[in-house]
């Protein structure tokens, strides 16, 4: 057995929200982010997961200077709150010249915007002393097959990589996949993808995964055997940990909410594997139910929290060497029970 592990947690400001969708107004009054920051400690949380317009509103139209010293501002905020930015990822999803993709546009010029962007991320990332940069390919994709050269896209994700790389010796790039939405077939989908391009990348002890729990449930994957090929590539540098009802939407449903089994497998290989004891973060991307009334809405993050802790407790509660026993005996029936009273309290 590895040794026990102190879980440390992390969440984004979005996490705490307004409540909209696509098809309805805002139900929950806006809490401002930097006000969001007093509320990490007190909720159990250290980690701060970052966009790089998180922590620069309005990035686009500012200046270098002011870039930095908004960025130091910022820095300041955490260090006073007793806090650590997990990573710090570009949003490049809301621009009107990534409609069809950043790194994979068929414009040069929204490929270059793209780039430049990605720059400033970096910038602001070392800015707050973090070096983890968070490749979400939101818009990296197609919505028909023939709108784009496939071959060249991936040639063009590669090279992207290989220009972080060489533009700050420092930073990680950690490439979170999903297979769908906003696009409907995306580039990197799954972790196996996701893995290939951290090995023919130029230095791929840099370049690793994020693995949401909701996007492997999406691509109809288990979430914990994503998280079970990353491990053993030693390839697993964070995760979002939440729960999907089905082939819908990306929901970011509590975690365990849903399929509590699922979960309690997540816990089971992250556990087995000793992930946690390089101060690797339990990151969730939870949203509270929209028809959810208050401000600030926060009861979906302390109760993932818990849900993951009581599953920990419940893994380490095993009765592992009986697990082994009915392994060997090739016993399923016996196993699967047998974790199900487990898992009720039996």
């Amino acid at each position: 057995m590895i040794s026990p592990v102190n879980y440390r947690f992390s969440f984004g400001p979005w996490n705490i929200g307004e409540g909209a969708d696509p098809f309805g107004p805002e139900v929950r009054s806006a809490f401002p982010h930097e006000e969001k920051f007093a509320l990490y400690r007190p909720l159990g949380f250290e980690g701060v997961q970052f966009h790089d317009d998180d922590v620069v509103p309005g990035l686009d139209d500012l200046s270098p200077s002011e870039v930095t010293t908004k960025t130091s501002e910022v820095k300041a905020m955490l260090d006073n709150q007793g806090l650590v930015p997990e990573f710090v990822a570009p949003r490049l999803w809301f621009d009107k010249r990534t409609v069809d993709g950043g790194y994979t546009s068929n414009s040069a010029s929204d490929r270059e915007y793209a780039w430049d962007r990605t720059k400033q991320c970096i910038d602001i990332a070392r800015g707050l002393d973090c070096k983890a940069i968070v490749l979400w390919f939101a818009r990296e994709g197609s919505y028909i097959r023939e709108a784009k050269d496939a071959k060249l896209a991936y040639e063009r994700l590669l090279g992207v990589i290989n220009s972080m790389l060489e533009y700050n010796e420092d930073i990680e790039i950690w490439i979170e996949p999903k297979p769908n939405e906003p696009t409907d077939q995306a580039y990197v989908p799954t972790i196996g993808p996701t893995i290939a391009l951290a090995y023919a990348s130029d230095d791929h002890t840099r370049v690793k995964g994020l693995i949401e729990s909701a996007h492997a449930s999406l691509a109809g994957l288990d979430p914990s055997d994503e998280m079970a090929f990353a491990l053993a590539h030693d390839k697993l540098a964070s995760v979002h940990l939440n729960d999907q009802n089905g082939l819908k939407y990306d929901q970011d449903k509590n975690f365990g909410s849903s399929n509590l089994r699922s979960a309690f497998n997540q816990i089971s290989v992250l556990e087995s594997a000793g992930y946690g004891t390089q101060g690797e973060f339990i990151g969730l991307d939870v949203k509270a139910m929209r028809t959810q009334t208050g401000s600030p809405v926060t009861e979906h993050l302390t109760n993932s929290r818990k849900i993951f802790l009581r599953l920990v407790e419940k893994y380490r509660a095993l009765d592992h060497a009986k697990v082994e026993q009915f392994r060997e005996a090739r016993d399923y029936e016996a196993l699967e029970f047998f974790i199900i009273e487990h898992l009720l309290g039996s």
